[in-house]
């Protein structure tokens, strides 16, 4: 659709969506996908390694958000599937970065349906965390946004201005 050169993944776990996206990119381009769980580096380096996109596939083990601010990159998309109690700080973050007509992808914007609940038990981040997500971006007028209610939803965010 857009035909991103350079993309940013916010929460790797085993690395099938960094895999599948990387199946699409065209020759040059580059996704950079942030894991925080080091224990997780061995299992998702073989599949990277053996897969014939290896050479498009860099793994960042660490802190995205204190990572990703170090890179001089401006992303053409970026997809945000990391902890849920963060999605405000990683949007916040990810935002200037994101050249115009870029998207940033948010899955789980759904979140199980909790996010329709008025009060979230107290101990409920991630669905506070999801909920804040939301609120904020549907007030951003600096982008166009749609959420998707495909499985634990998934949000289109297309930014038409970043400052």
């Amino acid at each position: 659709m857009i035909r991103p050169r350079m993309v940013l993944e916010l929460g790797t776990f085993s690395g099938y969506s960094a895999l599948s996206m990387a199946e699409g990119l065209e020759e040059g381009a580059q996704l950079h996908t942030f894991e925080i769980f080091d224990e997780q580096e061995d299992f998702i380096r073989k599949w990277f390694d053996g897969s014939p996109y290896a050479n498009k596939l860099h793994l960042h083990i660490g802190d995205a958000l204190e990572l990703v601010p170090q890179m001089d990159i401006t992303w053409d998309l970026a997809f945000i599937d990391a902890d849920k109690r963060q999605y405000v700080d990683y949007y916040q973050m990810i935002l200037p970065r994101m050249r115009k007509g870029g998207f940033i992808i948010a899955d789980n914007t759904l979140w199980y349906g909790h996010v329709l609940e008025d009060e979230p038990r107290e101990s409920d981040l991630q669905t506070r965390g999801v909920q804040a997500f939301n609120d904020l971006v549907a007030k951003d007028t600096r982008v166009e946004k749609v959420i998707l209610p495909l499985r634990d939803g998934l949000t289109l965010i297309r930014v038409k201005d970043n400052k």
